[in-house]
């Protein structure tokens, strides 16, 4: 398949899991869903990676975001590879791993370079969002563990954008200053929409505080 582009709809699947088959459009239900592959079990930096993801449940939860891993590991492996988890990262895994081991969703996520490995999925991520949109990817080499703090920023990010007319700056995080997006002119909107007002430091760039903040 072709690789999945930001806009394009994420591509639905059945497939066995740590915690039984899903389909993963009634799994995913009206949530934002955080999708990310790992090259196998058993690999030191996914393990930190998954205790992670567990122990920022609530910050998942509070966003309305539900995570899911996959691998291409099948499920009993996976099972045996969660208890090691929860003891070496103090936690408790509290979401599903998808066992791919024929590789039918690796392949429709385009989740296999072959200039990583011919057999493992690299360590990807996809942001989709209620609609089943894909509105992120960000693919990490196997060396290098992901940030969660960036993945929750852009997830802030998102969903501020997507109910304000605005943009989120350089570094930005929750609650900073935002971006007025340049098609807004009228004063009158400019007026209702930000009665906090706004800073123009340029006319295409004005800086108003976060809405709702």
């Amino acid at each position: 398949m072709a690789t999945l582009r930001l806009g394009d709809t994420a591509p639905n699947f059945t497939q066995d899991s740590s915690e039984g088959p899903i389909d993963f459009y009634k799994w995913a239900g009206d949530s934002w869903v955080v999708f990310f592959s790992h090259p196998a079990d058993f690999t030191p930096v996914c393990t930190t990676e998954l205790g992670k993801t567990a122990a920022l449940s609530g910050e998942f939860a509070k966003r309305g975001v539900k995570p899911i891993a996959l691998s291409v590991d099948p499920a009993d492996k996976h099972k045996e590879w969660i208890g090691d988890i929860n003891e070496t990262q103090n936690t408790t895994v509290n979401f599903p791993i998808i066992a791919d081991a024929d590789r039918k969703v690796a392949d429709l996520y385009d989740l296999i370079h072959p200039n990583a490995s011919a057999t493992a999925t690299v360590r990807s991520v996809y942001i989709i969002d209620p609609k089943k949109v894909i509105r992120t990817t960000i693919t990490y080499p196997a060396s290098t563990g992901r940030n969660f703090d960036e993945i929750l920023r852009v997830i802030d990010s998102l969903q501020l954008t997507d109910s304000h007319k605005v943009a989120t700056p350089v570094n930005w995080k929750d609650g900073d200053d935002v971006v007025i997006i340049p098609s807004i002119q009228d004063p009158a909107e400019l007026a209702q929409r930000f009665p906090k007002g706004f800073k123009a430091v340029k006319p295409y760039l004005r800086i108003t505080p976060q809405p709702n903040k």
